[in-house]
């Protein structure tokens, strides 16, 4: 696969995990955010859907992970998972840098449509993006969710 990075600024950029150390930054991030902060068993994190997705990592002006997404294809529909930062790197647009680089990467895999479950709490954030609810809540990990889509080609 093409190597694929976004800068963002001189120093923060998303990339796509390449190696097992990419991989663990991912993971460490979602297990810092989903497991500890949010109760999230960490076998529901987790899942067997790791090997199929393609992980993205946001890295700091340290280069230091502070961020991850995963993005996998299902039946032609781009499913956008696990989007989180730590709390450090909050409220400065890091979570938006995260989707704009899997946006990027859907449109050159010629993905027309993306699909995620949102925490009811960030419906506003996706909503800011473009992202529109297409489903009642429901539960996922004992945390409210609705299932938002957005078309991008």
């Amino acid at each position: 696969m093409k190597h694929l990075d976004w800068e963002l600024n001189d120093f923060v950029f998303v990339k796509i995990a390449e190696n097992s150390q990419e991989l663990e930054n991912a993971y460490m991030i979602r297990r810092k955010v989903f497991v500890q902060e949010q109760n999230v068993p960490l076998e529901e994190e987790i899942d067997e859907y790791e090997k199929e997705s393609t992980h993205f990592v946001l890295y700091d002006e340290q280069h230091q992970p502070i961020g991850a997404g995963r993005f996998r294809v299902i039946d032609n529909i781009g499913k956008v998972q696990r989007i989180c930062v730590l709390s450090s790197g909050r409220k400065n647009g890091a979570g938006a840098m995260i989707m704009n680089a899997i946006e990027a990467y859907a449109i050159q895999q010629e993905v027309p449509q993306l699909k995620l479950d949102s925490q009811v709490h960030a419906i506003p954030f996706y909503s800011k993006l473009g992202y529109e609810i297409v489903s009642d809540e429901f539960m996922d990990a004992g945390i409210p969710h609705k299932t938002m889509k957005k078309t991008i080609l």
